[in-house]
């Protein structure tokens, strides 16, 4: 579960500490987790 949490954290800017890449709005989180997860998991674009 740990290795998940890195990689998610690794890849995707928006979850790094002193970025300029973040999300304004919860909503555009919870899409480009959801789309993230979507491609890692099964390997699908959306």
């Amino acid at each position: 579960m740990e290795r998940k949490f890195l990689i998610f954290r690794t890849c995707i800017r928006r979850l790094a500490r002193k970025t300029i890449c973040f999300s304004k709005s919860e909503l555009m989180l919870d899409t480009v987790m959801g789309l993230f997860i979507n491609k890692f998991e099964f390997q699908r674009d959306v």
